[in-house]
């Protein structure tokens, strides 16, 4: 009897048929984990699987509305200041001056008109310490203008060498001392009008003399004077001739001489130019630029100066009534070795 090969087919059939399940299975498995089935190599290596992509939710996710921020409200504008109350804010700064330097004094060491004079021209463009440590050499040489006019300008220059620009320094000096002489019988004259006449002398210099040499009430612009004038809200001008004329609008003229002195005393002391001490400053209240400087009251204090910061003023020769201490004069050059 001959055997027919059916049933091996048959078998070979469902194996086959079994294997197909079996991938069926895998790539659904695969499909599942939500990876692309894997490739094969040219070499015959199966090549790992490579993650599908995730798909992006087509959902936005539901944000809540933050409510729009309401804008800042901005401090309320000052009502502009009336003339009678600028006046009257400024009268008041000068009284709480007056209470805090009773002491108010030119800072430059004097003993006559022409010295006074002399320190003046010499203070430009420097302090009035380094004047005052240069002036006791120069006016033993020559105390008098006939000395100085005749003093050779090369030795002139060396004497004042040490208060900077002394060429033309020498100069208004010479020129100034000679013009005494020879104008003014050697007298520095009591009139402004005078005294703007001389080399190198202007309004400002001419009215420190005329208020501490001879007691004629003037008001000295200096940068101090005019940059806390403009602080105040007492000009806005920046010319000097400008301010004291503004200022003088505003306070009797008996007070004009010692309003120069609180107020220069001030701006070298306190409400200095770069960083002022607002938060250790008497008259702060009163003041529209409160805030330009530092305001924390311990920070403040730290940039006191001289007397009020525990250091020596000025003048070597002080006024009896003077807080503080003398300035040292001058350190003797060294010699060299």
């Amino acid at each position: 009897m001959n055997a027919t090969p059916e049933k091996p087919a048959a078998a070979k059939k469902a194996v086959t048929k079994k294997a197909t399940a079996k991938k069926a299975v895998a790539k659904k498995a695969t499909a599942a984990a939500g990876q692309a089935p894997a490739k094969k190599t040219a070499a015959g290596t199966t090549a790992p699987a490579k993650k599908a992509p995730a798909k992006k939710s087509t959902a936005k996710k539901a944000t809540a509305k933050t409510p729009a921020k309401a804008p800042a409200k901005k401090a309320p504008a000052r009502k502009p200041e009336s003339r009678v109350a600028m006046v009257r804010r400024a009268r008041r700064i000068n009284r709480e001056l007056a209470e805090l330097y009773p002491y108010a004094h030119p800072e430059l060491d004097f003993t006559n008109p022409f010295e006074l004079l002399v320190a003046t021209v010499l203070s430009a463009q420097t302090t009035d310490l380094r004047v005052n440590q240069t002036t006791p050499r120069l006016f033993a040489v020559c105390p008098t203008p006939e000395d100085m006019a005749a003093m050779p300008p090369e030795k002139l220059e060396e004497l004042i060498r040490p208060t900077g620009f002394f060429r033309a320094k020498t100069k208004s000096l010479i020129g100034l001392s000679a013009a005494l002489r020879d104008r003014f019988g050697g007298e520095v004259p009591g009139r402004l009008e005078d005294l703007v006449t001389l080399p190198g002398v202007g309004r400002k210099t001419a009215n420190v003399v005329l208020g501490n040499a001879f007691g004629v009430p003037g008001i000295t612009v200096d940068t101090h004077f005019g940059r806390l004038a403009r602080r105040f809200g007492w000009t806005t001008a920046e010319d000097a001739e400008k301010v004291e004329a503004d200022v003088a609008e505003i306070f009797p003229k008996s007070e004009w001489t010692m309003l120069s002195h609180r107020v220069v005393f001030h701006g070298r002391r306190v409400c200095h130019s770069r960083k002022p001490a607002c938060g250790a400053c008497a008259i702060a209240p009163l003041c529209p630029a409160y805030g330009e400087g530092e305001t924390a009251p311990e920070k403040a204090g730290k940039l006191l100066k001289y007397e009020l910061g525990g250091q020596p003023g000025q003048r070597l020769k002080p006024p009896a009534d003077y807080p503080g201490q003398p300035a040292p004069p001058m350190a003797p050059p060294v010699a060299a070795s």
